[in-house]
């Protein structure tokens, strides 16, 4: 593992608002940070001590290495890393991963753990600073929570345009963006295996005193997050291939269309704060249309294919609509970016690059065809109405590891 150099006051420092988050291609709201507890007397009388000791040496580890790496969210000029150069965030994950199948023991079947234990976590999202609650699956569900935020952290790394070293402008490799899919895909299992896995698992009461960083609408929009930026990662590489059919385009753009409206549907009723909780509700509003601004632009293409006047209309009618979309967007993405904690757009690259290139010019020019073709220019065609395709992107399956054999026996 790396080395640190650990300030007790950290934590402090984490739950305080960030000016500035620099670029962001992928959002992540903060992340949520475990405080420190004495685990051994709750659990002295029942399970063994070398276990005791085990499950309290990798909780504090988690502890110390959390914060530093929700600083370096915060703080993106100051990236903490190891001895040995790399990212705190892989180390952060694999000791998360050791942390899971030894906490499980405390919820196996038969167990009387499950509620001895006061589990706090720092809350990002939540007006309530931090959120205590006598139940391990809160602890199982604040650690999947992690992951995932960790994992949407990696993709931000990889999404953000890097300039060569030959000194050309500033790109996102094509390796970076097929790496970005599976980790989106990693993100979004964690939520789901969170969301049908462990919520349940939590007592009604208990429910209740959950943060809203942790409700089931957070998490479902962040999975529907993490499906769409893959999708739109594979929009661009579609856009980059000659072999891509504009009906491929098509479906992928609507496909992203519905994984961020039900993102959005999913945080509409949510008590977000200011700060990260309103900065990630717009977020998901920019993307969102955005998306829908490449649906209808790609869906105008296709009707322009027909040979009726009505199919040409309906292709100007939506191609319009693709125009407006994106001034909203580009309107929203202002809104988002000054928002605190302010952030800003890095370089425009792959799907959006080209559609902002593109809408505005080839909408300018189907409605000056179309106006020249037919006289009658005075009857305006409807908005059509989008092909409703399943998304065909799953999250990439995530199952809750065995107890190790220490837990299990004691």
């Amino acid at each position: 593992m790396g080395c640190f150099n650990s300030k007790p006051s950290d934590a402090g420092a984490i739950r305080r608002r960030p000016g500035n988050i620099g670029e962001v291609a992928v959002f992540i709201p903060g992340l949520r940070v475990p405080e420190s507890l004495e685990l051994s007397q709750p659990l002295s009388d029942g399970l063994p001590r070398r276990l005791t000791e085990r499950l309290s040496a990798l909780r504090s580890r988690i502890v110390v290495m959390a914060a530093h790496e929700a600083l370096s969210v915060t703080r993106p000029r100051k990236r903490t890393f190891t001895q040995h150069g790399g990212s705190t965030s892989a180390d952060l994950l694999q000791a998360l991963e050791e942390y899971l199948p030894v906490l499980l023991g405390l919820v196996k079947e038969g167990s009387n753990f499950e509620d001895k234990i006061q589990f706090s976590w720092m809350n990002q999202e939540d007006d309530a600073e931090e959120t205590a609650l006598p139940s391990s699956w809160y602890e199982v569900l604040s650690v999947l929570h992690m992951m995932a935020m960790l994992r949407l952290s990696q993709a931000n790394s990889l999404l953000l345009p890097k300039t060569s070293l030959e000194g050309y402008h500033a790109k996102v490799s094509e390796d970076n963006k097929r790496a970005s899919v599976e980790i989106f895909l990693k993100a979004s299992g964690f939520l789901e295996c969170a969301i049908q896995h462990v919520l349940p698992r939590i007592s009604p009461e208990n429910r209740k005193g959950l943060p809203v960083d942790l409700s089931e609408g957070v998490l479902k929009a962040i999975c529907m997050q993490a499906l769409g930026q893959a999708i739109d990662v594979q929009l661009g590489l579609a856009i980059d291939s000659p072999k891509a059919t504009l009906a491929v385009k098509r479906r992928l753009a609507c496909e992203m269309v519905k994984c961020w409206q039900q993102a959005h549907e999913s945080m509409a009723d949510l008590p977000l704060i200011d700060s990260w909780g309103e900065k990630h509700r717009l977020f998901v509003k920019w993307k969102y249309i955005e998306a829908k601004a490449a649906a209808y632009y790609y869906h105008g293409l296709i009707l322009d294919e027909g040979n009726t006047e009505k199919s040409h209309r309906m292709a100007v009618a939506a191609l319009q609509s693709a125009e407006e979309l994106l001034k909203e967007s580009r309107d929203v993405a202002e809104a988002f970016h000054a928002a605190p904690p302010v952030s800003r757009s890095p370089p425009l690259c792959g799907s959006m690059k080209y559609l902002h290139d593109k809408i505005q010019k080839d909408s300018s020019c189907k409605v000056r065809i179309n106006k020249d073709l037919y006289s009658n220019d005075s009857i305006h065609e409807a908005v059509p109405a989008l092909p409703d395709f399943a998304v065909a992107l799953k999250p990439e399956e995530y199952r809750l590891p065995a107890v190790t054999v220490d837990a299990a026996n004691g």
